[in-house]
């Protein structure tokens, strides 16, 4: 293999660069990406960018000497428009086609966007990308106390209500469900976890979804949110955290099998030998993972897949995640069903601090702390060792 391009200046798509490297590939190398940023870390958006206790320059996944090393021709503010699987060509929006030997797709992910016709009010954000965390940060810190809808109560909705309200604005949470995160922690876990917004003056009302928004003036500023309950609640700015889709429209002709992201074997490994795709955008053996850890340790298996020719690995890494809300570190790992019971190991839920498993048939299948960090490793280690390993 003599050319490789990376669909993607991604957490994913620059894992996977490296693990090309390490892993003896000196070809030529082509990163491309739609941002104009080199790749850069997306949890802290939410959280500390938001808040401004972490700089832009804080947030850079590689520094000038690791970005030297990859040796890589990077094409940035750059979109692939069409991937033709035949010719194995690339084509980009600048007009610019890429031949190449191997495919790394590593698009990630897009926001959801509220239904409706036309362009939403002003001062409604998505919250995905820098340039999204900075117009956000703008509104923010515009003057005074704002009152901020956030509309969705999972952890990137959470997070960011989190860090509206240590700015001091009056936040609401808008969650459709009766209960955020049954689906990731199971009823009980989450019937916890959504204590803490009370804790901190966040408002979380569930069991409703937004009709539309309202807004005002030349600038159609937004300034209510009218729930599909009849309520109409006020609003300065929101935010739109309803969950993500996959990037793949570009890929509509490609021939490659699309449904809820990219379908690969567990190795990462389309029907196409020499296209692999990893990260929020990769439905690996029917399951998609829209998680920081996933990313990076899909990468090592995907390039040595890629430059086998052929599934030589599989990936069967134990699924972690964690969310950082409300002075609180939450932590999952493991394999959790809905019918598996949870059980807490230590500390107290009253104090916003436990351990706590989950059990199927005498054994622990997943684990879940809030701050409990070092006991959490010891389990999550233990329940790793347990897990099924890489085969070749």
């Amino acid at each position: 293999m003599k050319s490789v391009t990376v669909i993607g200046a991604s957490l994913a798509g620059l894992h996977t660069a490296r693990a090309l490297r390490s892993q003896g590939y000196d070809g030529r190398l082509t990163i491309v990406g739609d941002e104009r940023h080199r790749p850069y870390d997306r949890p802290p958006l939410s959280k500390g960018f938001l808040t401004g206790t972490t700089g832009q320059g804080q947030l850079a996944l590689a520094d000038a000497e690791e970005t030297a090393e990859l040796d890589a021709e990077w094409l940035l503010g750059t979109r692939a428009t069409r991937l033709d699987t035949g010719s194995r060509t690339v084509h980009l929006d600048t007009g610019r086609t890429l031949a190449t030997d191997g495919v790394v797709l590593a698009t990630g992910a897009t926001p959801r966007r509220l239904p409706g016709p036309g362009s939403p009010p002003s001062g409604t954000h998505t919250l995905r990308t820098l340039e999204d965390a900075r117009a956000l940060r703008r509104d923010l810190t515009r003057g005074g106390s704002a009152r901020v809808a956030v509309i969705g109560g999972g952890f990137l909705g959470a997070e960011v209500a989190s860090s509206c309200a240590a700015l001091g604005h009056e936040v609401t949470v808008i969650e459709a469900a009766a209960l955020p995160l049954v689906p990731q922690l199971g009823r009980g876990m989450a019937e916890l976890c959504a204590r803490l917004p009370a804790d901190h003056g966040v408002t979380l009302l569930t069991g409703t979804g937004v009709a539309q928004l309202h807004g005002a003036g030349a600038d159609n500023r937004v300034t209510a949110v009218e729930l599909t309950d009849g309520r109409l609640l006020p609003a300065d700015v929101v935010v739109v955290g309803i969950g993500v889709r996959p990037a793949t429209d570009w890929l509509a002709d490609s021939g490659l099998p699309l449904g809820d992201g990219v379908r690969c074997d567990a190795g990462c490994v389309t029907p196409i030998p020499a296209v692999v795709a990893v990260g929020d955008v990769a439905n690996v053996d029917g399951t998609r993972a829209e998680h920081w850890t996933s990313a990076t340790e899909q990468a090592a298996t995907a390039a040595r897949n890629l430059l086998a020719g052929r599934t030589a690995a599989a990936h069967r890494a134990l699924p972690y995640f964690w969310s950082d809300q409300y002075g609180v570190r939450i932590q999952f790992a493991g394999r959790r069903l809905p019918g598996d019971t949870p059980r807490i190991l230590e500390g107290s839920p009253d104090d916003r601090s436990f351990l706590a498993g989950y059990q199927r048939a005498g054994r622990t299948t997943a684990v879940l702390a809030l701050n409990r960090p070092r006991p959490f490793l010891r389990l999550r280690r233990e329940l790793a060792r347990a897990a099924q390993p890489a085969t070749a």
